[in-house]
């Protein structure tokens, strides 16, 4: 081989090594966190974790609703299940809208504090149990009993304040859970009349043609000034606890509107004969979860099966999912199943889902986006890791 063709290889291999030498690979690029084999483990999605605390009205003209409640059970639960495609880890406890009472029935006043309730939950009769969790075989029977709190319970309800001390302590050790959601679900057949003044201001009497609690509403703890306590609960770790809102309350069956009528000398909403009160603060607070009042449906209902499944999709469909070995978010690509069949795809380069990077305390989380949201008959979501080499 003469001089010149072997100047021209030796040319011809030093062009490709220089040329290879400049297509560096993103996986050995200094402080790379791209997987170099697509033999990588998978990322884990946890299963969403919700908190469920029902508020029964406990007083004597809730007998109907309570066995109402506890028939349609097994249909809420089974929706709970579905988890909208993700497995869903949910246990549930139960208090009452029991407080206090502060009456005057014509002697003056005569106030009563409710100290076995007031934010307590309650436990299954037989067991003792005070938390019901999602793996438990006997989980519907044991909770149509607890949702049976019987009509012994204050005349003045206060639900409100009874989540507040439920919540806000150490009252029930072991109910609010890190990394898990509260879903607060109201059942009552008036309206809120909560303070956290003691003793409390406000006062009920006998004229049952009067709305006592709306009289004096101006010294009833704001419905915002609830709500924002509710919304700024946190975990042990820190971390924001999301919590979602739930009614079946004195409104309107065919628009949910808050109305006072008197019908026979009794205050009532309107289109809600059974209620005694038009549920002017259960509505507002409603409202301050959720605009669309998605989350509220009226003790009125001829059925509350409807309302219970609406309330166990709202669980279902949490917007944000803990997720383990995600060595690069950008490389995360998650698909959605939806209920016709079709496969969504959501990346952080598309828009459709945001990343939150895992600290000591907890992991990272996918949160979706408006442009890929997860929706509650979501047949499954499977995330995946797009691999260079």
């Amino acid at each position: 081989m003469g001089g010149s063709h072997i100047r021209s290889l030796a040319g011809l291999v030093g062009a490709v090594a220089l040329l290879l030498s400049a297509c560096t690979s993103p996986v050995d690029a200094p402080g790379s966190t791209v997987p170099g084999r697509c033999t990588a483990e998978a990322p884990l999605v946890a299963p969403q974790k919700t908190d469920i605390l029902f508020v029964i009205d406990d007083s004597g003209s809730m007998k109907e609703e309570q066995e109402g409640i506890a028939s349609e059970l097994p249909a809420f639960i089974d929706e709970l299940k579905k988890g909208g495609g993700v497995g869903h880890d949910f246990q549930v406890g139960v208090i009452t809208t029991s407080v206090y009472q502060n009456a005057n029935f014509g002697a003056g006043l005569d106030y009563d504090e409710y100290p076995a309730a007031s934010g307590r939950l309650q436990a299954v009769p037989g067991t003792g149990e005070t938390i019901l969790r999602s793996g438990d075989p006997d989980l519907v029977e044991k909770f149509a009993k607890l949702v049976q709190q019987g009509t012994g319970g204050s005349g003045q309800e206060t639900p409100f304040e009874a989540v507040r001390l439920a919540v806000t302590g150490d009252l029930n050790p072991g109910f609010l859970r890190d990394g898990a959601r509260l879903l607060v679900v109201v059942v009552s057949d008036e309206d809120d009349c909560s303070e956290m003044h003691r003793p409390p201001t406000v006062w009920v009497g006998p004229n049952p043609a009067r709305n006592y609690c709306d009289e004096q509403n101006a010294a009833l703890t704001r419905v915002e000034d609830y709500a924002e306590i509710f919304r700024s609960l946190t975990d042990s770790t820190g971390a924001h606890r999301q919590v979602l809102w739930a009614a079946i309350a004195p409104v309107s069956v065919t628009n949910k509107e808050a109305k006072a009528e008197v019908v026979n000398g009794r205050l009532r909403n309107v289109d809600c004969p059974t209620s005694f009160a038009p549920g002017k603060r259960q509505r507002e607070m409603a409202a301050l979860f959720d605009e669309s009042l998605q989350n509220l449906d009226s003790i009125c209902s001829a059925s509350y099966r409807d309302s219970l499944l609406a309330i166990a999709q709202i669980a279902n469909v949490t917007q944000s999912l803990e997720v383990r070995n995600v060595p690069d978010p950008r490389l995360l690509k998650v698909e959605l199943t939806r209920a016709d069949g079709s496969v969504q795809a959501c990346t952080l380069a598309n828009g459709g889902i945001t990343w939150q990077p895992p600290t000591d305390d907890r992991p990272g989380r996918v949160f979706f986006t408006g442009e890929c949201p997860r929706k509650f008959d979501d047949e499954s979501v499977v995330l995946r890791m797009i691999c260079a080499g």
